[in-house]
């Protein structure tokens, strides 16, 4: 009898523990666990409104549904984050109708030239293409092809983790690393280190190391949620001063 009321307990006491560990370890969408909560992570979206976002573009392109930023595609531009970032860690989770485009920039310092201020992590349709692009799914767009695809069907959430650490930017996609750059390699507008050219106006070794995070409207509809980052601290890693330069545009000024 005794040794039967260990068991049961003992049964209890596993499940419990079980419990523990799980609450500890998974979170409701748009929230943020115990540990990450003590590592520091941010929510960049709460999972209710567009606070902290603005637009480049109609704002009314873009809405929350369920639980999800959704671009309806066509007429939003970007959005992007009023608060910028340097070096950090950025999770977001993402899912598109067949045939989307669409991309997630970080670093991005004018807001009136995404593309060659940011650096572009590629979202698209490329499901199940054994030789992925430097303009599929995780590529950094136009310079680094995934070296697997790893991207889920449409209709599929698809978890991005993108490092910006200094001058290494890394994309993981759904637990598998895919990309990675070393900034400081580009040192020619419009060309690789390859010597295989690329869209970009300015070397990205020169580009300040610190913008806002951005969604893109490719005209496509997509759908974006835990959208979470974890600040790295200045002295834990080697990043340049970015000193007085606070976009490419003090740098580099666009042509009118």
């Amino acid at each position: 009898m005794f040794t039967s009321v260990l068991k049961r307990l003992s049964a209890f006491t596993l499940v419990v523990l079980i419990a523990c560990v799980s609450a500890e370890a998974l979170a409701a969408d748009n929230t943020l666990t115990a540990k990450e909560k003590r590592q520091g992570w941010k929510l960049l979206f709460d999972g209710k409104s567009l606070n902290g976002w603005g637009a480049t573009g109609d704002i009314n392109g873009w809405k929350v549904e369920n639980g999800s930023i959704v671009c309806l595609g066509g007429r939003g531009g970007y959005l992007y984050t009023t608060e910028k970032f340097g070096d950090f860690i950025l999770s977001v989770d993402f899912k598109f109708v067949p045939g989307a485009n669409s991309g997630i920039f970080v670093r991005w310092s004018d807001l009136r030239d995404p593309v060659n201020t940011g650096i572009e992590i590629q979202i698209l349709d490329s499901y199940g293409r054994e030789r992925p692009t430097k303009h599929d799914c995780g590529a950094i767009y136009d310079i680094i092809a995934p070296s697997q695809n790893t991207c889920k069907p449409a209709g599929q959430w698809n978890t991005a983790v993108i490092t910006c650490k200094g001058p290494i930017v890394s994309v993981k996609l759904n637990g598998v690393t895919v990309a990675e750059m070393d900034l400081d390699k580009w040192t020619e507008p419009g060309r690789n280190p390859d010597g295989t050219p690329n869209k970009f106006r300015y070397a990205y070794k020169d580009l300040p190391r610190i913008g806002h995070i951005g969604l893109q409207d490719h005209g496509s509809r997509v759908e974006f949620r835990n959208i979470k980052i974890l600040p790295l601290k200045a002295e834990t890693t080697k990043t340049r001063k970015v000193s007085a330069v606070s976009s490419a545009a003090d740098l580099f000024p666009v042509p009118k």
